[in-house]
């Protein structure tokens, strides 16, 4: 669309050219207009100063902040003067003098609050603080899948109006498809906090400007090509580990060690016939894809829709379908317990079969679906040591669950479905909450049991790449060491060559009493604490329901036994590690 004469560079161009071919007439027409209007000629209007705005975020994964720095550009083309903050750098107490406030914030797990925005959240809800003289808006991050949904978001939003702030405008709670949400609360909060002479037109619906050179991302994926498949796991393991490598060769898609890649699969032949079958549907049928026209129902289920996990959001959706009163007993607030117990290991197919058994329509069975997600995954690759290539440790999850074969998604999509040679759906996803230190001097402590591993396979190829001098110490834990020892001889090439300079590890099956990642912290105590004392940064990642709590736990009495503190003192030490960012997290 954009010809090679006009005054931008080829990357620019391409860029232009991606972001029309995705704009609708109207848009377009917008577009045109807005650009070519003679402001010269308007009549001049009274520039304001610019009014402060705080926008305040909480996340874990990144894409709060991703949201608070583009509300901030925003907020600043409408007249604001936004500075970001990271709930991590404030106290409670600095919300009275902000006069103006955004808050986006997500939850984490089941209803916690981000890693790093714990003690803000903790002191907000507790502390009492004057905020009378604050307009405030949030806007919530969560997950439909889980009970709590948003939690972290709502509790904020109660407490900020209860201390005395004044709500401009209504909470918005944000699934895992969050974009169009953000986008219209942005919207509202910033007219309903415009400075009074700011007169700038309100975004078309829509258009979003790219701000990176590569042009794929989120609303565009990068086909990228799967190059090799790796089983890490011996045979005799109880495991399936797979070791991906990807094609990132002319995507402009870049990553640092610590980010993740989202994968955006595809839903297995056997899930779809699933469900089909149980709303008694032929997948012939034609439905309404919200942004993407009309599809055959059978590959809009393939293609679009979350068709296996079930939550209460998906429960309610069905109920307003259905009218089901078992369906209703279930959802009563005095069932809270055997909703729980329902909801575990069971697919949506399940709950249709359940409550719906003379089947659905076509068009009530997508609207209770909501949109398939990608999934992250922890980079296990250094672009230095993999240039155009980026590499995944994956774990395929499989189980059986009342009566039936159950399998994850995305896991099992590149297991099963995805060939060498075929192409994937992916884009790069930054995380600036995992990161290596600024000093290549610095020592490092990294613990990554199963395939917690993947980010620091990436941090020693980054650090033997750029020839390293400081202290780098791995411990790793799994089931069995004949089987499930990931990247063995990977880890022994960089003890010789001195990339990596100590490995620990915790096999917890090859011996009668169970062995783990924390007890070899516990056992190395002292020299632990020593490499903490230096400056050591310390390093987790894995699992987010047992191990990461464990490893905290243990990390705190390593710091009260060996430095002599006192359990409180202990707690603030570690807490300190956290604020300095040399206690660093990606759990899940």
């Amino acid at each position: 669309m954009i010809p090679e004469h006009a005054p931008f560079s080829p990357e620019e161009r391409s860029a232009l050219d991606a972001l029309l071919g995705r704009l609708s007439p109207g848009q377009r027409l917008w577009l045109g207009g807005f650009l070519s209007a003679d402001v010269s000629s308007a009549a001049p209007t009274p520039v304001a100063k610019p009014e402060p705005l705080l926008v305040l975020y909480g996340t874990e994964s990144g894409n709060a902040e991703a949201l608070a720095d583009m509300s901030a550009k925003q907020a600043k083309k409408r007249g604001f003067k936004p500075s970001v903050k990271n709930m991590s750098d404030l106290a409670p107490a600095d919300l009275a003098k902000a006069g103006k406030l955004l808050v986006i914030v997500s939850t984490w797990g089941d209803g916690d609050p981000p890693e790093t925005a714990t003690d803000f959240y903790n002191g907000l809800m507790h502390d009492e603080v004057d905020l009378g003289g604050v307009e405030f808006s949030v806007c919530a991050l969560g997950d439909t899948s889980y009970e709590q949904f948003c939690k972290t978001g709502k509790e904020v939003d109660a407490r900020l109006e209860k201390l005395g702030g004044k709500r401009v405008t209504p909470r918005q709670d944000c699934d895992v498809d969050y974009e169009e949400d953000h986008a219209s609360w942005l919207d509202a909060a910033l007219k309903a906090l415009a400075p009074a002479a700011a007169a700038v037109p309100s975004a078309a619906p829509g258009v979003v400007i790219p701000a990176a050179a590569s042009i794929y991302g989120k609303k565009n994926p990068f086909g990228s090509e799967l190059l090799e498949k790796v089983l890490l796991n011996g045979e005799g393991s109880k495991k399936e580990t797979w070791h991906y490598e990807l094609s990132l060769e002319g995507s402009g898609l870049t990553y640092v060690p610590g980010d993740a890649l989202a994968v955006v699969p595809l839903n297995a032949p056997d899930m779809v016939e699933e469900i089909l079958k149980a709303s008694r549907l032929k997948g012939t049928e034609e439905v309404e894809i919200k942004g993407g026209g009309r599809k055959v129902l059978a590959d809009a289920l393939r293609e679009d829709f979350e068709v296996t996990t079930l939550s209460k959001a998906i429960l309610k959706k069905l109920l307003a379908a259905t009218k089901a009163p078992k369906l209703e007993k279930l959802l009563a607030d005095d069932a809270k317990e055997e909703l729980k117990e329902y909801l575990w290991g069971r697919w949506v197919a399940d709950a249709i079969q359940d409550f719906a058994p003379k089947g659905l329509s076509a068009a009530d069975l997508t609207g209770i679906l909501r949109k398939l997600p990608p999934r992250l995954y922890s980079i296990a690759s250094s672009p230095l040591a993999h240039p155009d290539e980026v590499h995944l440790t994956i774990a395929s999850v499989r189980y059986d669950a009342h009566g039936r074969a159950r399998k994850g998604v995305a896991s099992t999509y590149l297991a099963d479905l995805v060939a060498p040679g075929q192409p994937v759906k992916v884009y790069t996803h930054e995380n600036k909450n995992f990161r290596l230190p600024h000093s290549d001097d610095t020592p490092i402590i990294m613990v990554g049991p199963g395939t917690g591993i993947a980010p620091f396979r990436a941090f020693i190829e980054h650090r033997a790449e750029t020839g390293a001098k400081g202290d780098s110490w791995l411990i790793f834990g799994d089931q069995r060491f004949s089987y499930d020892f990931l990247y063995q001889l990977e880890w022994q090439d960089h003890l010789k060559s001195g990339a990596l300079s100590r490995l620990d590890v915790a096999f917890s099956r090859d011996q009668p009493e169970k062995v783990y990642v924390q007890d070899r912290i516990r056992e190395n105590a002292e020299e632990l604490y020593a490499w903490l004392e230096r400056g050591a940064h310390f390093y987790v990642c894995g699992d987010a329901s047992r191990m990461a709590h464990d490893v905290h736990e243990a990390l705190i009495e390593v710091v009260e036994n060996v430095g002599g503190k006192s359990r409180a003192e202990a707690e603030a030490y570690v807490g300190a590690l956290k604020k300095d960012k040399r206690y660093q997290r990606d759990v899940y």
